[in-house]
């Protein structure tokens, strides 16, 4: 049988470890951001400096060897990292990237991130994105019947 190439189970578990663990480094992160090229990163943060992080989480090596599209993420942040879980072959991911390894309770740096600074604009363009994202899905939960506005304002 053919290795899945999302386990979304685990996927959401590694997601989790990594919100917390960037929580602890003083980020707001939200999972699932769609940045303006369309694509859609799976985890990604702000610090109260300004600075954005985005973790691609990867469950597989089949997930990883399918996807190409990771490294678009590095304009739209300061610094990618690749979050995996404990038995995920390492020597498979990308080594001019930040690693962690995570389950559902947190995650340990690995290998810090290279950084490559954005430029202004795109910045306040990302960091307005997070803060949008954000407040929709609260005010989503808050009032499940204006599903409406997230679209307008996002795009």
């Amino acid at each position: 049988m053919p290795e899945p190439l999302v386990e979304p189970a685990l996927a959401r578990l590694v997601a989790r470890g990594v919100r917390r663990a960037l929580g602890d480094l003083g980020y707001a992160t939200v999972t699932e951001l769609v940045l303006a090229s369309g694509r859609r990163a799976d985890v990604a943060g702000v610090d109260r400096r300004g600075e954005v992080v985005i973790v691609e989480v990867k469950t597989s090596l089949a997930d990883l060897r399918a996807d190409q599209k990771w490294p678009e993420y590095r304009a739209f942040c300061d610094a990618l990292f690749f979050a995996v879980p404990a038995d995920f072959p390492l020597p498979a991911l990308p080594v001019d990237t930040g690693l962690l390894i995570a389950d559902g309770f947190g995650a340990a740096l690995i290998r810090e991130a290279p950084r490559h600074p954005m430029v202004a604009a795109r910045r306040r363009a990302v960091t307005l994105r997070l803060a949008l994202t954000a407040s929709l899905r609260l005010g989503r939960l808050e009032d499940p019947g204006r599903q409406d506005l997230e679209p307008a304002l996002l795009s």
